[in-house]
């Protein structure tokens, strides 16, 4: 019986204790009121960081600023930008804090350094760079698969060009990505690349060049693409690969997004409005995040 009533003792004393943490009490400082105290929850949303605003800047050749696209439009500096540009189209459906487009028809690394660099600065967020396809001497390459019967005067600029390529152009695109990242050390930088420019599985029932010129032609936007995708991992930058959405858009499909040859030949093998919304713009839009 008493030890019975003593683990009695026990237990009661336990749950009244427990019962006194529980029901903590503060005194109000109004009435000399004792309320228990509530938690306060706090949303996970509440504890994460807000990103900055979006400040984007946009650089490089004609495939940037939109040549071939409608609504072109002469700029300050002779620069002919359109409104359909994947630049454009982006800031037009993102949010942010400030857009400037650089890109102008005919860049080279070059012209990026000295007249398109200047847009950037420490509060940059966001670059994208398309460039160096007029390094690799595109006209003359254009011009000797176009305007000459003989393919093997193409397949010889394609191959001059390829070496420019393997040997020359890393150099050039390092020193602009590190121009880049000198004046915008804060932004994520988004190189982004070329499609190829002939779909070679509709080449025999399609007019135009040879086969062989267009294989020549796509041999050299791959080249392109393998060294601006290396140049952007040496750098730590982000590649946008676009030639999966051309895929099946090429020049010679039924629905392609680029232009074959124009006359005159500045259009010649640039994306179409439908080329930069639904080929460039999703592959960019997703590189940059």
């Amino acid at each position: 019986m008493r030890a019975s009533r003593a683990l009695a003792a026990v237990v009661a004393g336990a749950a009244l204790t427990a019962a006194s943490v529980t029901a903590v009490t503060v005194l109000t400082a109004s009435a000399g009121v004792t309320r228990p105290v509530q938690a306060r929850t706090v949303p996970a949303a509440a504890l994460r960081p807000v990103p900055p605003p979006v400040r984007y800047v946009a650089l490089g050749d004609s495939y940037a600023a939109g040549t071939g696209a409608a609504d072109d439009t002469a700029a300050q500096g002779g620069c002919a930008r359109s409104a359909d540009a994947y630049p454009e189209q982006w800031a037009a459906h993102h949010a942010h804090a400030s857009f400037v487009s650089a890109a102008c028809d005919g860049a080279t690394t070059a012209g990026v350094l000295s007249g398109q660099v200047q847009a950037l600065s420490a509060r940059t967020t966001l670059v994208s760079l398309t460039v160096g396809g007029n390094d690799a001497g595109f006209s003359h390459v254009m011009d000797a698969c176009v305007l000459q019967f003989w393919d093997s005067a193409c397949r010889s600029a394609v191959s001059a060009a390829d070496t420019f390529v393997a040997r020359t152009l890393p150099g050039r695109l390092d020193a602009t990505l590190q121009a880049i990242r000198a004046r915008a050390p804060a932004a994520k930088v988004v190189v982004v690349g070329y499609p190829d420019l002939y779909d070679l599985s509709q080449s025999p029932g399609c007019l135009g060049l040879s086969t062989a010129k267009r294989a020549a032609l796509d041999q050299g936007a791959d080249a392109l693409d393998r060294a601006m995708s290396a140049a952007a991992a040496r750098d730590g930058a982000v590649y946008a690969d676009v030639r999966d959405e051309f895929a099946g858009h090429e020049i010679c499909d039924s629905s392609q997004w680029l232009y074959a040859v124009t006359f005159p030949l500045g259009d010649s093998y640039h994306p179409t409005t439908a080329g930069q919304e639904l080929g460039y713009l999703p592959a960019f839009t997703a590189a940059a995040g």
